[in-house]
């Protein structure tokens, strides 16, 4: 596919907006004049004229125009007559509109505090075109976003444990993990060198005054790890950084053919007050397609131990759009969650990453139109067993530009999922891939320090990585400097 650019800056919008139609598609954006030739052709321009500026577009010859007097509307103008033409053409109307941003409800909660929240939504719905079902989806998830939001201040951060391997790797996974087989001989190395870096970060924060608020551990699995080495890492954060006002310690142990008794025994008596046991689907021939090796009967005897032991707060995951899923076998997915009652069930849409092995081996996904009628029936399940949408996103390349959603019972907010996202505090994170997201307290400015992603990178250059530490503490000295 061509999109050919004439005399404007709008090109990164008009791309992903012809993504949301022809996810597949590799697109060429071409300048101007610039030659190249294709069945899909867009062409985009922005012309002035006496009184403002001429917009127009045109898709495989068919073309839409119009008049702007105002150059700050002429973007969004220009993306109305391409989701037109392309709807026009596929048929195909995404609920989303024309936005394609990663927070729609951070985008709600500006417009609110703007224009007040019916003029925001009444934006939502015919400036940018989205559904009424997506704008009140958006509007609940910004009033909770918002309360948890409030709990947070200029001494606030949270902390992100970096544990990139998995059994295996699924076929919609694009993460930088490496599956165990491969990388097993590394990890008492990195083991050693994550808590250092632990004790590292606890030192800079606590020579800050900052105050944790909470704690998640992500990957990869972190439950690829062995008891000993979950032991070693839950004891090293403890006694390195100051747990006592701790609102939220999170651990995933996703997939089911990682967790033991014996490591769930560990996470229990340490300060984790929440867990993840993911299915993302309860079909066992699903679960074979997409590339792992557990059962839904592992998923089910996983969480009744968990149960068993005492967690009182479990996070499951589904996926609509799964290899070989169809719309009948995630309903009954989605009525078997809802069955087994977990405090949260976080919904997420496919997302056709470029480097999975769903994008690159070719297999076949279910349309966008099919993803959203999974969605819909998730969401009136949802709502019928009392569970609310508190945290949303979306992910490039999701099937038919759909969202990813937190569902909680009341109470029961993952508050990492909201810091991180709504970037309403620094994030320390610590491990292979993992990224220092450094937030200036009462303003927007967010300064990022890298980790090396691969953990052989992470070992071998780690005094680098320590160096770089030292960014955290001239930000804050920085911020200390103008205020004073």
């Amino acid at each position: 596919m061509i999109l050919r650019v004439i005399d404007h800056k709008f090109h990164y919008e008009m791309e992903n907006l012809c993504r949301v139609f022809y996810p597949y598609e590799s697109i060429r954006v071409l300048q101007g004049d610039e030659e190249g030739e294709d069945p899909l052709t867009v062409v985009t321009l922005l012309g002035e004229t006496d009184s403002g500026y001429h917009i127009s577009v045109t898709f495989n010859g068919e073309g839409k125009s119009c008049e702007e007097t105002d150059f700050t509307d002429c973007e969004r103008e220009m993306a109305v007559l391409l989701f037109d033409l392309l709807c026009d053409a596929t048929g195909y109307v995404p609920q989303w509109g024309i936005l394609t941003g990663v927070r729609p409800s951070k985008l709600m909660n500006t417009l609110i505090s703007q224009m007040g929240e019916e003029n925001a939504v009444s934006y939502f719905n015919e400036k940018l075109l989205v559904s009424p079902q997506k704008t009140a989806l958006a509007l609940s998830v910004a009033k909770a976003e918002e309360r948890i939001m409030s709990l947070s201040d200029e001494k606030s951060f949270s902390l992100y444990i970096s544990i990139p391997f998995c059994p295996t790797r699924c076929n919609y996974c694009s993460f930088v993990s490496h599956s165990i087989a491969q990388a097993k001989k590394l990890l008492p190395e990195y083991v050693k060198k994550l808590c250092e870096e632990i004790r590292v970060t606890a030192e800079i924060a606590k020579s800050l005054g900052l105050r944790l608020e909470s704690v998640y551990w992500g990957g990869g699995t972190p439950t690829t790890l062995s008891a000993e080495q979950l032991e070693e890492i839950c004891c090293e954060i403890e006694n390195n950084f100051d747990l006592s006002r701790c609102r939220e310690y999170t651990i995933e142990a996703g997939r089911a053919d990682t967790v033991t008794p014996e490591k769930l025994d560990v996470i229990r008596k340490h300060a984790v007050t929440r867990i993840s046991v993911n299915p993302q689907t309860f079909n066992d021939d699903v679960l074979l397609s997409i590339g792992r090796r557990h059962t839904v009967a592992d998923v089910l005897d996983v969480y009744s131990t968990a149960r068993g032991k005492g967690f009182d707060n479990i996070n499951m995951d589904l996926i609509a759009g799964l290899t070989d899923d169809s719309y009948e076998s995630f309903c009954r997915s989605v009525d078997k969650a809802v069955e087994l009652s977990p405090e949260n069930i976080t919904l997420h849409t496919l997302a056709l990453k470029r480097s999975s092995a769903i994008v690159t081996g070719g297999i076949d996904v279910e349309s966008g139109e099919i993803a959203n009628r999974m969605l819909e029936y998730a969401s009136e399940k949802f709502y019928g067993a009392g569970y609310v949408p508190y945290y949303m996103y979306r992910q490039s390349r999701s099937l038919g530009n759909l969202e990813n959603v937190g569902w909680c019972k009341e109470g029961f907010e993952c508050l990492y999922n909201i810091f991180m996202m709504e970037e309403c505090h620094t994030i320390l994170g610590v491990g292979a891939g993992a990224v220092i997201k450094l937030k200036e307290p009462f303003g927007r400015n967010i300064e990022r320090v890298f980790n090396y992603k691969y953990p052989y990178e992470y070992i071998s250059r780690f005094d680098t990585i320590l160096e770089r530490k030292a960014q955290i503490t001239d930000f804050y000295n920085k911020i200390n400097c103008e205020k004073h």
